[in-house]
């Protein structure tokens, strides 16, 4: 039984202003429906993924902007947050997971020095304050060196 994630739902107070934001980030406004004064829906999809977010007026009674470190995978930590910021998105400086192989929660400016999957992270949020989390993946196609190392007995 396969189990596929498609849609996420996000809490925001304005999804027009919302969907202009994420359309803005590039990604794919796949639905605006509207059929009561009540209940709105956008779905949106970042490019190449399989997985999109809804936004919109009653579809969650959660707090808007209470998403957090959504996760975006990247093949390139570097050219991910310049194509945002170029398209006026504020992201955070890139970070890396320091010491990588006994990590412990400590972070080192810019991108984990061999590029490894999984150890190099920037974020942005929506308007509402739902953060994402860029984390880079499949940069290094022949990628076999694990992140971390978990002792055996």
């Amino acid at each position: 039984m396969d189990y596929q994630l498609q849609v996420i739902t996000l809490s925001v107070s304005d999804g027009g202003q919302t969907a202009a934001f994420y359309t803005q980030v590039d990604f794919i406004l796949d639905v605006d429906y509207y059929p009561a004064d009540n209940f709105r829906v956008f779905q949106l999809t970042p490019p190449g993924s399989a997985c999109s977010i809804q936004i919109g007026v009653g579809l969650t009674d959660a707090p808007p902007g209470s998403a957090r470190a959504v996760h975006l995978a990247v093949t390139d930590i570097e050219v991910a947050p310049r194509q945002l910021t170029e398209r006026g998105v504020k992201v955070s400086s890139i970070r890396h997971k320091s010491p990588i192989d006994d990590w412990k929660g400590d972070w080192a400016s810019g991108p984990d020095l061999d590029r490894r999957d999984y150890a190099s992270f920037a974020g942005f949020a929506d308007p509402d304050g739902n953060t994402w989390t860029l984390q880079e993946i499949g940069r290094i196609s022949d990628s076999t060196t694990p992140v971390a190392h978990v002792p055996t007995e």
